[in-house]
């Protein structure tokens, strides 16, 4: 009899000025066993602090709070090279284009707005904590609506001047919002080779993160709204 597969603890921080919405994220989280609220902070000074005392794998965070908004601490977190491990998944009822791109320039790892579904919370959740950077699809297309307005770019922009065919292939792959082990299927790749060319292109473009990537593919036409 094979057993049930055993998730690993995943552990979160959130940071938000109402206790009630704590409360909700809180129950929400919780709720299938491998994911545990081990702090919280009601403004973003009281976040960073607590998220520097108790290192989680996960920052819930808000944008809008008294003393630090969310995106100077998510800011603060980054930059901090002994919260390296610490991935920051911000949570807002906005959606405005300013604080999406202030979002990612920041560093954070993925971008939900309030109205997601449970389950897609806690999975949201599990990809930031796995390494993975995520856009919520209200996000991506607000992302996309700005690119578009944006004059056409060219394909042959000098940000990918050293970048193989392949490297290409999977940047506009990311592109697309294709996970590494839908990359691997799409071309034909082993998951660690995918992996692998997801290294180096973050490397060789100086990208933070994989939100860095999807907005570079857009920007430099690789992928067109």
């Amino acid at each position: 009899m094979t057993s049930p597969q055993i998730r690993p603890q995943i552990r979160i921080v959130l940071v938000d000025d109402q206790e009630l919405v704590r409360a909700g994220l809180r129950a929400l989280a919780e709720s299938e066993g491998d994911i545990t609220v081990v702090g919280e902070a009601a403004d973003g000074r009281a976040g960073v602090s607590r998220v520097r005392e108790l290192r989680p794998d996960v920052v819930l965070m808000d944008i809008r709070m008294p003393r630090l908004d969310g995106l100077s601490a998510t800011q603060e977190i980054v930059g901090d090279p002994d919260l390296a491990s610490v991935r920051v998944l911000i949570l807002t009822t906005f959606d405005e284009d300013e604080h999406v791109f202030e979002a990612i320039r920041s560093g954070a790892a993925g971008y939900l707005l309030k109205d997601v579904a449970p389950a897609e919370l806690r999975r949201a959740v599990r990809v930031v904590a796995a390494g993975e950077s995520l856009l919520d699809p209200g996000v991506t297309a607000t992302v996309l609506r700005a690119v578009a307005a944006a004059p056409a770019p060219r394909t042959d922009d000098r940000r990918l001047a050293g970048l193989t065919d392949r490297e290409r292939e999977v940047l506009r792959q990311l592109g697309r919002g294709l996970t590494n082990d839908e990359i691997a299927g799409e071309l034909y790749l082993s998951p660690a080779t995918a992996r692998t060319y997801v290294s180096r292109l973050l490397a060789k473009l100086g990208a933070r993160d994989r939100a860095a990537l999807v907005i570079l593919a857009y920007e430099t036409g690789l992928v067109r709204p």
